[in-house]
């Protein structure tokens, strides 16, 4: 099956697009970039970048930009997908838990004759990071707004050790470990399908006293280690 996969540039849109791309072929990679930080439907801390992820797979980006207003940035979702819909035959996203963007995707693909394709829907989150991790997804925090989460996670690199952090941490706070309500978000550098890496050249963070953002302002690929 040909597909399209709505990417981020986080580790849910990234990591079910790996999963399909396991059994069915990734065709393109579709990205929307939005005007204001407070989007109801699209990641946007380093959204840029995903045009470093493109390059890492070698599968086309289709992107477009949107004023991110509430129902009416899914117009411009609508717009993208028109682009790939003759070329294949769904699309791919990273949803865990969120009914808000999951039901307006799924209504999306059902008028546009395509199959809404949410591999990890409804995961256990514990069980999807250990999964993510193992596979070998090397994933930096880039934003923080929930209770628990100081300005130290902002730009910390996600592996076993500080998995168990955020299991305390989510307990104690009582925030989604995989952050699906907004409590973080997340960066890949690295993962199997990306022929080269990404290396943070130039990063800066900005901090309130609650919540902050890991801005990447400069990157590039170089080749893996063998």
């Amino acid at each position: 099956m040909k597909l399209a996969a709505l990417i981020s540039g986080g580790k849910d849109s990234l990591y079910a697009a790996y999963l399909m791309a396991l059994q069915h072929q990734i065709k393109y990679l579709i990205a929307v970039l939005p005007e204001r930080s407070d989007s109801y439907m699209f990641h946007h801390p380093n959204i840029w970048a995903t045009e470093l992820h493109s390059e890492a797979m070698g599968i086309p980006l289709v992107k477009g930009s949107t004023a991110g207003e509430k129902e009416k940035e899914l117009h411009d979702l609508k717009n993208l997908f028109l682009q790939v819909k003759n070329e294949v035959e769904g699309i791919v996203t990273g949803a865990l838990a969120s009914q808000y963007q999951k039901q307006r995707i799924d209504a999306l693909c059902e008028e546009l004759g395509l199959k809404s394709i949410a591999p990890l829907w409804q995961k256990n989150a514990e069980q999807y990071w250990q999964e993510l991790l193992s596979a070998g997804f090397e994933v930096i925090v880039t934003s923080v707004s929930a209770h628990g989460l100081d300005e130290s996670w902002l730009g910390r690199k996600i592996d076993f050790q500080a998995l168990e952090e955020l299991k305390k941490l989510a307990k104690k706070y009582r925030f989604h470990l995989g952050f699906e309500g907004g409590e973080a978000e997340t960066f890949v550098l690295d993962m199997p399908l990306f022929r080269k890496k990404i290396e943070v050249l130039k990063a800066r963070k900005e901090w309130d006293g609650a919540r902050g953002s890991y801005i990447i302002e400069e990157a590039r690929l170089v080749g893996k280690a063998r």
